[in-house]
């Protein structure tokens, strides 16, 4: 490979960066961890999770540069067939809930665009809401079916203008009381006492939202091998810094989001966190518009960008997932034969079907809740219970991947000592699953209810299908 097309270490670290960051999870760590008091917990993630968990990746794409599967190739090659499926099956059924959250969070985006304000949507009544949402859903899931997937780019635009609007965000924050002095900032405490939270059950049951929002880094592990220079040495150099920016980023838009919100007012009920997670980016960008005497502009420009990013990613997750499961050669062994029936547009019709019943129920469950702010607050809450999932199959892969080491040679090592190596494999493994557990919790029935349950009937239908598929072979061989 030409100089030229080696990727350098500040390339590959900027584009960790856009990749992994958004505003979304500044406004989601504020909301959840008692404001400026999420600083905490951003830095200890980073250093103790998400460090390691980077330059895990970066050894697994190194052993396995020449397989294009991700996780599901990894535990193919350390184990087998078998618990590549389950890998596959996982990835998969975590965005069973994903493509849930979209269509709601793609409606919430279009009504601050035309209505410019949170009361209207979160004042119609749940069912009507739902049943819209659930109508968006079917029809993407229409498009899908028809082997369309007109968004696909837009997904890329929308995920790009949205790391530039977090940028911006932090940004125009800073310079705002030099240009607007009586704007009427929160004047933020940084006392010691005021910064270290509240280690309660509150604070472990939240911690999902940080993994979830730090994870996904397996999506950078095939450019290990296109770096210039020594890959053992570039590689760590590039995720560190990434980490470092994403920290500073974490850190620099949760005091941004101190000077606008005050914590007492935020925090005051169940109900007005319930608003603020449901609304907070959004109010955000309006104050900041107000601040610059511009309007609602800033406002209109995020909610236009949010609802893109949403509608795109909810077609390209009802597809691409499912095609990653059923078209992998070992995946297709385990599962039901009518699962793999593809229609004349080369669509896995049934499998799209799956997802209608599974996505669809958990949409119209969330008729019950109570108002149309409880539901994104709530299906937020369970993306960051089920997503999670999928990232202990990577600290598996790379347990797995140190046990076998002298039988996969490769150009960079997270660490040359064995010992080290699986004490990250096994605390990344432990604290993933641990918060998922944790984050199972809630003091409201139903949605911990939704918790618990939506998880727990994914991994037995996983167990269920190759016992179905075992069933027809044999069926079939007699």
């Amino acid at each position: 490979m030409d100089s030229e097309k080696k990727i350098k270490w500040y390339m590959l670290a900027f584009m960790c960066f856009s990749t992994l960051w958004g505003f979304g999870n500044v406004a989601n760590g504020y909301m959840y961890f008692n404001g400026t008091q999420v600083i905490f917990s951003w830095i200890w993630m980073f250093l103790l999770y998400f460090v390691p968990y980077a330059l895990m990746v970066g050894e697994l794409g190194s052993a396995f540069k020449d397989l294009g599967g991700g996780v599901t190739s990894w535990v193919q090659e350390t184990t087998g067939s078998k618990l590549a499926y389950y890998a596959g099956w996982t990835y998969w059924a975590c965005h069973v809930t994903y493509i849930a959250s979209k269509g709601s969070g793609g409606l919430k985006a279009l009504s601050w665009m035309v209505f410019q304000n949170a009361e209207t949507y979160d004042s119609f009544p749940t069912r009507y809401v739902q049943l819209a949402t659930l109508a968006v859903f079917l029809f993407f899931c229409w498009v899908a079916s028809r082997g369309l997937n007109p968004l696909k780019k837009l997904a890329t635009i929308a995920g790009s203008s949205m790391f530039v609007m977090s940028i911006l965000y932090i940004i125009m924050m800073f310079a705002a009381p030099a240009i607007n002095p009586n704007g009427g900032y929160v004047a933020l405490d940084f006392s010691l006492d005021k910064m270290i939270p509240t280690f309660d059950i509150t604070y472990f049951t939240n911690l999902s939202i940080l993994v979830f929002a730090v994870g996904g880094i397996e999506k950078i592990s095939p450019y290990v091998n296109k770096m210039e220079g020594d890959a053992s040495k570039e590689f760590p150099k590039s995720m560190i810094f990434a980490a470092v920016m994403v920290m500073v980023c974490a850190i620099f838009g949760t005091i941004a989001m101190g000077m606008m919100f005050d914590p007492k007012v935020v925090f005051a009920s169940a109900e007005s966190q319930t608003s603020y997670i449901a609304n907070g980016a959004y109010w955000a960008f309006e104050k900041l518009g107000q601040y610059y005497g511009i309007g609602n502009a800033l406002m209109i420009i995020y909610a236009a960008c949010n609802a893109i990013g949403q509608f795109s990613t909810l077609v390209v997750s009802i597809d691409a997932p499912l095609r990653m499961l059923l078209d992998d050669p070992n995946a297709r062994e385990y599962v039901p034969k009518q699962l793999l029936k593809q229609n004349k547009y080369g669509a896995y019709i049934n499998g799209i079907w799956m997802v209608i019943i599974l996505s669809g129920a958990i949409i119209l469950v969330q008729i019950a809740m109570p108002g149309a702010a409880g539901v994104l607050a709530q299906l937020n809450k369970l993306n960051s219970v089920c997503m999670p999932f999928r990232y202990l199959w990577g600290f598996f892969a790379y347990i797995m991947l140190r046990r076998q080491s002298s039988k996969f040679p490769r150009a960079y090592q997270f660490t040359k000592k064995q010992g080290l190596a699986t004490f990250f494999g096994w605390f990344c493994f432990i604290l993933t699953l641990a918060c998922c557990i944790m984050g199972m919790y809630s003091p409201d029935a139903k949605t911990m209810a939704l918790n618990v349950i939506t998880p727990v009937v994914l991994v037995a239908l996983g167990v269920i299908m190759p016992m179905i598929r075992k069933r027809q072979d044999e069926r079939e061989a007699a």
